[in-house]
């Protein structure tokens, strides 16, 4: 009998272990990607070169605010109840304009030897909320995502997408955010048409 009470509370165990794993966090909106990135260690462009666990290894194509020492770093996702976002949002090879919290100190029971590669991260790495608009997707020249004005919680709303170079001007403070909104309700036709007329003009020079 003490030996079935013992299985059953292990059993109840094991549950609650697995019930406090996939915990969703809550946390209130911090905003769109305009408002919160002032307010994060880094930001930065790059590319996503390797995976592992819950991290991500970032190449650095492009610092738009902060430095970092590393031309790659590692970006710590959602394990547990932390308030990050998946892994799977960010496979290899994909691009991204991110806004990053640098590890500053050990939390207690962030990291457990025996799985290295799940934890709170290390210090000097960084980490990406859900929270807000902290993350873009980025097609080469141009980034799409909860980029200024957009509804909460949508991370691709409908926009017309807008230059890497529009939100380095934004986040270094030479334009604003309504510069940025009149960029993303553009119509696309119109901007193909801008484009189009700029390389004609450039190639006749």
């Amino acid at each position: 009998m003490a030996a079935r009470y013992l299985a059953l509370a292990a059993t109840l165990l094991s549950l609650a272990a697995a019930t406090h794993a996939r915990a969703e966090c809550e946390c209130l909106w911090q905003g769109s990607f305009a408002e919160v990135q002032a307010h994060t260690d880094l930001v930065v462009s790059g590319e996503v070169i390797a995976a592992r666990g819950n991290s991500i290894d970032l190449a650095i194509e492009r610092e738009l605010r902060g430095e970092s020492d590393q031309p790659d770093i590692r970006v710590w996702l959602k394990t547990g109840d932390y308030c990050r976002p998946e892994p799977d949002l960010f496979p290899v090879g994909s691009q991204w304009v991110m806004a990053l919290q640098r590890i500053t100190e050990d939390v207690p029971g962030g990291f457990n030897p025996h799985t290295p590669n799940v934890s709170y991260g290390r210090v000097g790495d960084y980490t990406l909320s859900s929270c807000g608009g902290y993350w873009l997707s980025r097609n080469d020249d141009w980034v799409t995502g909860n980029l200024v004005d957009a509804p909460r919680w949508v991370r691709e709303p409908q926009m017309t997408p807008v230059l890497l170079d529009l939100v380095a001007d934004y986040v270094a403070g030479r334009v604003d955010a309504q510069a940025l909104a009149q960029a993303s309700r553009e119509d696309p036709a119109v901007r193909e048409l801008m484009l189009d007329t700029r390389a004609f003009l450039r190639g006749a020079d």
